[in-house]
């Protein structure tokens, strides 16, 4: 074989190998944050802890809340935007980031809000009649 083929193919190799290594990497199922401080990168999937008070700071920019994951745990989450306009509205929501000691610091957050179709089935019977 030639020294270019051999080359060619141990690059292609290399490179898939690379690629299914930062897909696995990416993939990422919802965990709570005891689970999430011995990650790199978490799903944390939780609701707002509203006996605790949350808001943004001007001074530095952030916006932190406190959240209860799915065991009930409640964490500080620090998020480094400005608060989502629909945050009050979210019956759940999903952090994306890391934890350092009892904070867990956000780079992306999604909020899932109540369904305007959850009232669907009412507004068949009213048709109906």
């Amino acid at each position: 074989m030639k020294p270019k083929l051999i080359f060619g193919i141990i690059a292609i190799i290399g490179f898939t190998s690379l690629l299914m290594y930062n897909f696995g990497e990416s993939i990422s199922t919802y965990t709570n944050f005891e689970k999430a401080s011995e990650m790199k990168t978490a799903h944390v999937a939780g609701v707002l802890d509203e006996s605790k008070d949350y808001g943004f700071s001007m001074e530095t920019k952030i916006f932190s809340f406190y959240m209860k994951d799915e065991d009930g745990t409640s964490k500080r989450v620090v998020y480094s935007k400005p608060k989502p306009n629909n945050f009050e509205q979210a019956d759940r929501l999903v952090v994306i980031g890391e934890m350092r000691g009892d904070t867990f610091y956000a780079n992306e957050m999604l909020m899932k809000c109540p369904s305007k179709y959850n009232d669907a089935p009412e507004f068949e019977k009213a048709s109906q009649s």
